[in-house]
């Protein structure tokens, strides 16, 4: 099958991909085939929202962390009683039609390698979709497929064993159907923390992380933030995996930790050394008897149809700088490392599309 040129193709149409998608369009780029400079936005989800079609059902617009509106189109006035996962994909899907993005859905990339050794060449983008696979030629990718699909689950000692029930946060519904029993919560970012606060409210809850949080009362604020990013910057600069956002910028106290706090529920507990039938082993070899085991520990980049590029290093990251590949040009990684904030998605969509557009009126790439 004769692959589809394109200047463009842009992967994931979340907040990231669609402020890339925007800005793109600010600076001439229509959706393909058009008669100027082109681009092709791919989406997997089978509807507009990105992830937050898929969160928990209690996440109101009230309690959501870190909503930012995506660049040109402020979020309607909303109820904050409101489920996030109702307002906010229907706002997306507003955006998409108002700024003719052209989202294709459901398009799932299969693959991203290059055409051939031309180091100015295109790079080829295969997909699967419901009218069967693709291929498109693009001069530049765009990826901006987030962490939703990747959920991270450690492996302990014993998990296979365990007779509950474990699931992710991604899987997570309401603290409703965890009714009389036990729940051990592991994890200490900010999922982790608003779940222990609102099952604590229904049932009993342990709350276990490798590391013990050291809490901030000084606030998150704009230094603070500057100083999380650029630890992160560095960090994908030099390949390495971009860790965890509390790992970077600590434990900060926020509604939800207060809350639990007060009322006992906000109790740390050393991580376990093994999970038993009933329960779990605890590091001073105690037993704590357990239903359910919450994985709240995170998410991981999902760029495996990147892996045909070669860009992995041997400490597992791709280096990046300015949103950019250091090792293959053609490549841009937003929603990656210090742009996985909703801020931080609609700035490096901005600083991806003014490079692209800058380059595309160079002769040589005529």
């Amino acid at each position: 099958m004769d692959a589809q040129p394109v200047d463009v193709a842009v992967i994931g149409a979340g907040q990231a991909g669609l402020s890339a998608a925007y800005h793109l369009r600010r600076r001439g780029f229509a959706p393909a085939p058009a008669a100027g400079p082109d681009m092709v936005v791919l989406d997997a989800e089978a509807s507009p929202g990105g992830a937050w079609q898929h969160r928990w059902e209690s996440l109101r617009m009230g309690t959501v962390n870190g909503i930012h509106e995506l660049p040109g189109f402020a979020v309607p006035p909303a109820d904050p009683a409101a489920s996030s996962r109702d307002v906010l994909p229907a706002y997306f899907a507003e955006y998409e039609r108002r700024f003719d993005l052209a989202v294709q859905r459901p398009v799932r990339v299969r693959a991203v390698r290059r055409a051939d050794d031309d180091l100015h060449g295109r790079l080829l983008v295969s997909t699967d979709g419901a009218g069967g696979s693709h291929t498109w030629a693009a001069r530049y990718v765009i990826n901006a497929t987030g962490m939703w699909r990747r959920p991270f689950w450690p492996t302990v000692a014993g998990q296979a064993r365990f007779a509950g029930r474990q699931l992710h946060v991604h899987d997570y519904v309401s603290a409703a159907e965890f009714s009389g029993a036990r729940v051990a919560i592991v994890g200490a970012g900010v999922s982790a923390i608003q779940l222990l606060d609102e099952i604590s409210r229904a049932t009993s809850t342990l709350w276990v992380s490798r590391r013990e949080p050291q809490w901030d009362a000084t606030g998150f604020d704009t230094a603070a933030r500057i100083q999380a990013i650029a630890g992160v910057e560095e960090r994908v600069r030099q390949g390495l995996p971009p860790g965890s956002v509390v790992s970077v910028t600590g434990a900060h106290w926020s509604p939800w930790a207060q809350a639990a706090k007060d009322r006992g529920a906000l109790v740390w507990h050393p991580m376990f050394t093994a999970i038993e039938e009933h329960g779990l082993r605890m590091a001073d070899g105690s037993f704590e008897p357990v239903d359910v085991i919450l994985w709240a520990t995170g998410f991981r980049a999902d760029i495996t149809h990147l892996s045909p590029l070669g860009l992995r290093t041997p400490a597992g990251g791709i280096r990046v700088r300015d949103t950019r590949s250091i090792d293959e040009p053609r490549l841009f990684l937003i929603g990656y490392g210090p742009s996985q904030s909703t801020v931080g998605a609609n700035r490096a969509g901005r600083t991806a599309a003014r490079a692209i557009s800058l380059e595309s009126r160079s002769p040589a790439l005529a």
